[in-house]
């Protein structure tokens, strides 16, 4: 399976999830700092310091992707490195971190897509509302802009949210991720100013980076009625609005989804007079963060025929089904419904596995490389049914501090020991190399 010229092979990392060094030159505190900080939060008591230390690594991590054959890599920005506080003086030091992240990815031949926001809130900023309190807004474009103008020389490829859904849901009204709220008006207050924003940082994006492009980052789940009644039909459409056209529908320029809107009566975030207009700056491109698929089912409506059912054998350490045929049904969708977004970047996706170091020395995880190739070849054939997808970045390059899991949950095609910081190339990370330098899945 040949993938077309030019096409884009890498890893995605973010910030607090490999950086480690929390408190090194200047940086600030970061919602996720505190996080970890209460006790209880995270398994095993796991901070994100350590984590992977590419604060100081970073040069031998740019080694493991060259050794990789990868092309291009996504990583985030911390805000707090950059504005400690959120909102006051801009650190030099961080920015120059990044500066040398950059310089020393181009130098190998490896195309940078930054991303300006992967949950790492300033802390300073939480304690006045945070994402709740619209000067977070102004804060943010004032974040971006100092990033983008010192590094949009270099890169072209930028991001203004990763999973802006998780921001919102999970950590205002779930309560496992930072901040921990559980107040579900507030979750979607939330999603309604990462939108404005992400309006925000489309502008700076475009003013600041000559000749760069703007996108930003959602995680879909395809969502399939279980049985064929009305009534898991209709629940399968609610979860796809609210879950996927939610974050996708304002920024390209098509208001709330009609289902979703209504459900959230009593709930719906104010929304200020310009502000779905300054959302909807277009995208250069939408990058699409695809692990599972959701089955519904609304015992209400009756019974019926069964028209999919959850595999509970073919699924991860993490209990998330393994689903490719999701990714090729998502991909299909937006290239169907959405006309108006020119690229598609597969930004994240990958297999969480109990990874252990064998009595040889090595990782092996052929379930890994199953799964790569399986969702690999649900790529391709959107690729050959029209859908303009550019590239694939695999989450992740190696193992790091994986949220409320710690360092328990291994996504890399890396073996990092959290001990030593040695990092050992797993049989999927060398299978990986594979695909990247030939530009196909091999046989």
């Amino acid at each position: 399976m040949q993938f077309p010229q030019g096409f884009l092979w890498g890893t995605a990392t973010a910030s607090f999830q490999i950086e480690g060094y929390t408190q090194a030159d200047g940086r600030g505190e970061s919602i996720w700092d505190r996080y970890c900080a209460t006790p209880g939060k995270i398994v095993n008591g796991d901070t994100g310091d350590p984590a992977c230390e590419s604060y100081v690594r970073y040069p031998e991590d740019i080694a493991l992707m060259q050794e990789l054959g990868l092309n291009a890599y996504r990583f985030s920005l911390a805000w707090p490195r950059i504005i400690p506080d959120g909102d006051g003086a801009i650190n030099p030091r961080g920015l120059d971190y990044y500066s040398r992240l950059v310089d020393a990815l181009l130098e190998a031949g490896i195309r940078p897509f930054a991303t300006l926001y992967h949950w790492d809130l300033p802390q300073a900023l939480m304690d006045r509302g945070g994402w709740g309190n619209r000067a977070t807004i102004d804060a943010f474009a004032r974040y971006a802009e100092a990033a983008v103008s010192h590094l949009g020389d270099r890169v072209k490829d930028w991001m203004t949210f990763n999973e802006p859904w998780c921001v919102s849901f999970i950590g205002h009204y779930i309560g496992r991720h930072a901040p921990g709220l559980q107040d579900h008006r507030l979750a979607i207050q939330v999603s309604h100013n990462l939108h404005v924003a992400h309006g925000r940082g489309m502008q700076i994006i475009r003013q600041c980076s000559p000749g760069g492009r703007g996108g930003i980052v959602l995680n879909m789940e395809a969502s399939y009625p279980m049985m064929d009644t009305e009534a898991d039909h209709r629940a399968a459409e609610l979860n796809h609005q609210q879950f996927n056209r939610w974050f996708l529908d304002p920024v390209v320029g098509r208001g709330y989804p009609p289902a979703a809107w209504e459900s959230y009566q009593g709930e719906l975030p104010d929304v200020e007079p310009g502000d779905m207009e300054l959302i909807d700056q277009g995208l250069d491109f939408l990058g699409l963060n695809y692990y599972s698929r959701k089955v519904l089912h609304d015992p209400s409506g009756g019974e019926g025929p069964i028209l999919h059912r959850r595999d509970e054998n073919n699924v991860t350490v993490r209990d998330w089904e393994i689903y490719p045929q999701g990714m090729y049904d998502l991909l299909a969708w937006l290239h169907r419904d959405y006309p108006e977004i020119p690229e598609i970047y597969i930004t994240e996706n990958g297999m969480a596995r109990d990874d252990v170091v064998g009595a040889d020395g090595q990782v092996h995880d052929p379930e890994r490389i199953e799964f790569l190739k399986q969702h690999f070849a649900a790529a391709h054939a959107a690729i050959q049914d029209g859908v303009p997808v550019r590239g694939y970045f695999v989450w992740s390059l190696m193992d790091n501090f994986e949220w409320a899991f710690g360092t328990s949950s291994r996504f890399g095609v890396t073996y990092t020991d959290f001990e030593t910081q040695q990092r050992i190339v797993k049989d999927s990370g060398r299978w990986y190399a594979q695909v990247a330098r030939a530009n196909a899945i091999p046989d």
